[in-house]
């Protein structure tokens, strides 16, 4: 989930823990440009102080003097919408007559706040269903493909790392990468079958599997929502996760090396079962180019790419442009 929606809960809890009075607003539907997306977070406390937001603060200034006066969602969740005609929607600065609904839950005990954060912080893919009638919330186990979900009756949300990040090789690079894509909401799995890397492996919330790159690959049924980063120089261990992962739906693959290496790399991987569309797939030299050389600006050079890729942007010319490849060599 969005770090500025986790600060969200965790500061919820704790005015909630405090004895403050708490309303928890939750985007659920927008039309038009809608400043924030489906399942943004507000939390307004009782003497108007606020974090998150649903609207970018034009929406919430509403909110914040409804609840200061006690007549926002007082007993049990209610819902409202903003911006639903033009003189609203100019009224509370909502682009382009955007307009969104929104779910307020007056935030208790039963609201199960320290449970959702505790599988939060455990990595957890969480499913917190919030009774309408009651506002009696339960979590349990989430699919990634579940989504926000309101059917009037019953509030399903989805909180947790959305995204998930594949890493081959436990190596001084791996560690980096796995921190930043950490605080970018990525669940974080480091796969390598060496052991003198493996055994020193020990940043939390990062799960390490000891099997081979093409066998952790197809375990995890890569999606839409995956990346995969090859970091071992190995040839025998990026190779084989390559080769599984560019035929999956995975939104980004790289692989780190220079560009010759690189071209190197899609002339062997067209030896095999694999399209040209597919080996184009692959985004090596890993990284927009920025002149990173230590590993933690190479790190962030990938996660530069990987979110350009992920929010839809161009990134042709920030990147070494690879050789054409037919099988078993290139095109000059």
């Amino acid at each position: 989930m969005d770090s500025v929606d986790l600060q969200v809960i965790r500061t919820a809890r704790e005015w909630v823990g405090n004895g403050r009075r708490v309303v928890l607003a939750t985007v659920i539907r927008t039309w038009g440009s809608a400043p924030r997306p489906i399942g943004a977070l507000s939390a307004i406390r009782d003497d108007g102080m606020v974090v998150g937001s649903v609207s970018g603060g034009c929406v919430e200034d509403d909110m914040i003097l409804r609840v200061k006066n006690g007549t926002l969602a007082e007993n049990t969740p209610t819902t409202t919408k903003y911006g639903v005609s033009a003189e609203e929607a100019q009224r509370f600065g909502l682009p382009c007559g955007g307009t969104l609904e929104l779910v307020l839950e007056p935030l208790s005990a039963a609201s199960g706040l320290d449970d959702l954060l505790a599988r939060i912080e455990r990595h957890e893919l969480v499913l917190r269903r919030l009774d309408m009638k009651t506002g009696r919330a339960t979590t349990g186990p989430a699919q990634w493909s579940d989504q926000l979900v309101f059917d009037g009756a019953t509030l399903s949300t989805v909180y947790g790392p959305r995204w998930r990040l594949l890493i081959i090789g436990a190596g001084q690079l791996s560690i980096y990468l796995a921190q930043m894509a950490q605080a970018l909401d990525y669940q974080v799995t480091v796969c390598d079958p060496r052991e003198e890397y493996s055994e020193s492996w020990n940043l939390p919330g990062a799960e390490l599997k000891r099997g081979m790159p093409d066998d952790v690959v197809t375990a995890m049924n890569l999606d839409g929502h995956s990346a995969v980063v090859t970091l071992t120089h190995d040839p025998k261990l990026d190779d084989m996760a390559l080769l599984e992962a560019l035929k999956s739906p995975a939104f980004y693959i790289g692989a780190i090396g220079s560009r010759k290496n690189n071209d190197a790399r899609r002339q062997r991987l067209a030896e095999f079962d694999l399209s040209q569309a597919e080996i184009a797939r692959l985004h090596g030299p890993v990284g927009l180019k920025i002149g990173s050389k230590t590993p933690p600006e190479i790190a962030v050079a990938i996660l530069a790419e990987m979110t350009a890729i992920r929010n839809g942007v161009d990134v042709t010319t920030f990147v070494e442009p690879p050789k054409a490849t037919t099988a078993g060599c290139a095109i000059d």
